[in-house]
């Protein structure tokens, strides 16, 4: 170590004494970049379409002095832990809900919990019908078996989205909340599948129809036109569900940050959902 660099350090070392207080490890600085001084960011994502959508905006980024690192992710814990733990800048995978109940979680077991935030909400991936033995929902048959993700949140939005095409009635008030035990009129007398979300869409060939989330439709190599019914892009699970990019409390000001929200915000990146994914993903900005 330099000799100047250890007088700055017992000088710091000092203050902090002095103070009575500890510097937090997660407390960012405000760093100055350019395209002559780049910096580095690092973003967890999902491989399909968070990886995409974000591998639009790099060349822009780059021109502004951010090379953009996109790190890929098969699980939904790791991306929240590595941010907090400063392994990375961002990341992009997950709704609101999902993060609200992190934080939550993750706070009760350990009081140091660094809280991640909302830097900006890029997608909504709607839930839809698609055919499996049935080709048409006009042709359902009697008894006919209807694969759904069996997660508390999917589950709900799969049966809301059967009861907007009039094929079961809720119970009045179920929401976000419905389960296939709140169903209280099932004319057809369908048979609710429930299986975990990745696997629905592999069942589509074993039931009639199966309501597959988006980003597994997209992985199954479905399509719009293999849609026979989706989610409204203003339904009230577009609103709730409508995926971000996350960062530590307190990051969201600074420039790098603010730079890769414009970025993700242009009509560049809506065109390419559009235009990519064909209402498989919606934008939301």
């Amino acid at each position: 170590m330099k000799k100047t660099a250890v007088i700055t350090f017992v000088l710091l070392l000092s203050a902090i004494v002095l103070s009575g207080f500890a510097p937090s490890a997660q407390t960012e600085t405000t760093v100055e970049f350019s395209k002559e001084n780049p910096i580095t960011l690092k973003i967890g994502v999902s491989p399909v379409p968070h990886a995409e959508i974000v591998a639009v905006v790099k060349d822009a980024l780059a021109e502004q002095g951010i090379n953009l690192e996109i790190i890929e992710f098969t699980d939904y814990v790791l991306p929240n832990t590595a941010l907090e733990d400063g392994s990375l800048d961002a990341n992009f995978f997950q709704h609101q809900p999902y993060l609200d109940d992190f934080n939550k979680t993750r706070l009760a077991e350990n009081s140091n919990w660094t809280e991640l935030v909302p830097l900006v909400f890029i997608h909504f991936e709607p839930l839809a019908v698609y055919g499996g033995k049935t080709a048409s929902l006009d042709e359902l048959p009697d008894g006919a078996k209807i694969a759904v993700p069996n997660d508390t949140t999917n589950e709900a939005r799969a049966l809301l989205l059967l009861e907007a095409n009039g094929l079961i009635k809720l119970a009045e008030g179920k929401g976000l909340e419905a389960t296939a035990k709140d169903i209280v009129e099932n004319p057809k007398n369908l048979e609710i599948v429930e299986l975990e979300a990745a696997q629905v869409a592999r069942a589509l060939a074993d039931v009639d129809f199966a309501v597959i989330n988006g980003n597994y439709a997209l992985e199954a190599g479905l399509t719009a036109d293999d849609i026979l019914a989706q989610e409204a892009p203003d339904s009230e699970a577009a609103v709730k569900y409508a995926n971000l990019v996350a960062v530590r409390k307190g990051d969201e000001e600074l420039p790098q940050f603010v730079a890769l929200a414009d970025a993700l915000k242009t009509d560049e990146v809506k065109t390419f959902i559009e235009e990519t994914y064909q209402g498989s993903v919606v934008p939301v900005f």
